[in-house]
């Protein structure tokens, strides 16, 4: 058939869903069992939400679940490429992925904690940052004691390691 005569309302929309956070390509997509358990978390709540849809339109039904199944994909996606990382098979005394790290930033006085997870899992206000951040990267392998330099534009951010633990 023409697309001459088709009416505009029978066009179905594509849903424009947000992607993931950026996973550079070759990366591999390391986990923490905490993230792994809200990647499937968030899993459950998209399938359960798509399964109470009560909307009148079976149009606008139809859209809904165009977007959740969207979002489902990208998330089945990450789930499946995903590697778990067992915590307590870290080495203990160096920074690796899953540590948390106790730092001195610079002159404060002020220690700073952070974990160092997943890209999904991350979240600043929780004192988790991403394997892939800066920060984290020069943070990897290094032990108490020893020093990671970050270079910024107008300064280099020396970061101190004090602590190193594993534990959730």
């Amino acid at each position: 058939m023409s697309r001459g005569f088709v009416k505009e309302d029978d066009q179905e929309e594509i849903p424009l869903v947000p992607a993931r956070v950026n996973l550079p390509e070759g990366v591999t997509n390391y986990v923490t069992q905490v993230g792994m358990d809200e990647l499937l978390e968030e899993k459950q709540k998209l399938i359960d939400e798509k399964d109470q849809l009560g909307l009148t339109s079976e149009n606008e039904k139809r859209i809904a679940v165009n977007h959740i199944n969207a979002k489902l994909q990208l998330l089945n996606n990450r789930i499946s490429t995903a590697k778990l990382i067992e915590l307590e098979e870290q080495p203990k005394h160096e920074v690796r992925f899953g540590a948390w790290v106790t730092l001195k930033i610079g002159t404060q006085t002020k220690l700073q904690r952070y974990q160092i997870v997943g890209v999904d899992e991350a979240d600043i206000s929780k004192g988790k940052i991403s394997f892939i951040s800066p920060i984290a990267q020069i943070l990897t392998n290094k032990k108490v004691g020893e020093k990671a330099i970050l270079k910024l534009a107008k300064e280099d951010r020396v970061f101190e390691i004090m602590k190193i633990d594993y534990t959730l």
